[in-house]
C-alpha cells in the first residue's frame, strides 16, 4: 500500500493506493503454477528420473520441491507468525520437506501434488491483509538485508518457483521438447510477422 498526495489548487488530497496486495500475489502464483503444471504434464513419465548432471535434482525431485516448498514461508508467516527469525529451525523444518523429494511418486500422484499444494498456497496468499503483508521480519546476523517486509519474503513463493520453472525448461531442451512457452512466443511472433505483410 502507499500513500498518494495530489494538490490541485489550494487541496491537498492524500489517498491509499494499494498497487499489488494479496489478490494480485495469488493470481500472479497461479499464473507461474499453471506453467508449471504444463511443464509437468509435458514431460513424458519416462523421463522423469532425468538428472542434468551429477548432484543435481530430477524432473520428478525439482517438481516435488516446488510442490512443498512454499510450507516454509506459511510457517514463518502464517502458523509462527515470526518477527525475527534468528531463532527459527531452518534446517529442522526444512528436512522433512527436502525427504518428500526422495519419495517414490508416479507421474499422476506429482501432478496431483503440485495442484492440491497450489491451491493451498494460493489459497493462502489471497486471504492475507495489507497490515500482515506491510510486517517486517529481521533476518539472522550476517545476512542482507538484515530485514525484509513479509510482502517481499511471500512474493519468494513465485520468485522461487519461476527459479526452478527455468531449470525445468532446460531439461526440457536437453530431452528434446520445446518448453510451451517458447512455443507460444513463437506463435505470436508469426502471427505479429503475418499481420504486417
Amino acid at each position: 500500500m502507499a500513500l498518494l498526495t495530489a494538490v490541485k489548487g489550494s487541496a491537498r488530497y492524500t489517498v491509499r493506493m494499494t498497487y499489488y496486495g494479496s489478490k494480485e500475489l495469488a493470481a500472479s502464483f497461479r499464473t507461474v503454477r499453471n506453467n508449471t503444471l504444463t511443464i509437468a504434464n509435458e514431460i513424458p513419465e519416462s523421463s522423469y528420473n532425468f538428472s542434468p548432471a551429477p548432484g543435481c535434482r530430477t524432473v520428478a525431485q525439482t517438481l516435488v520441491h516446488i510442490a512443498v516448498v512454499w510450507r516454509l514461508q506459511n510457517k514463518i508467516h502464517i502458523t509462527d507468525h515470526c518477527s525475527d527469525l534468528k531463532n527459527f529451525d531452518f534446517f529442522g523444518f526444512l528436512g522433512p520437506q527436502l525427504a518428500e523429494e526422495q519419495v517414490p511418486r508416479t507421474k499422476a500422484e506429482i501432478i496431483a501434488l503440485l495442484t492440491s499444494e497450489g491451491e493451498k498456497a494460493e489459497a493462502m496468499l489471497a486471504g492475507l491483509g495489507e497490515q500482515l503483508l506491510s510486517e517486517t521480519v529481521t533476518y539472522p546476523p550476517g545476512m542482507t538485508p538484515p530485514i525484509k517486509s513479509r510482502f517481499e519474503m511471500l512474493m519468494a513463493i513465485k520468485e522461487h518457483e519461476m527459479h526452478h520453472r527455468g531449470q525445468l525448461m532446460t531439461m526440457e531442451r536437453m530431452l528434446g521438447i520445446k518448453p510451451h512457452l517458447t512455443r507460444q512466443m513463437e506463435q505470436r511472433i508469426a502471427e505479429m510477422q503475418a499481420a504486417k505483410a
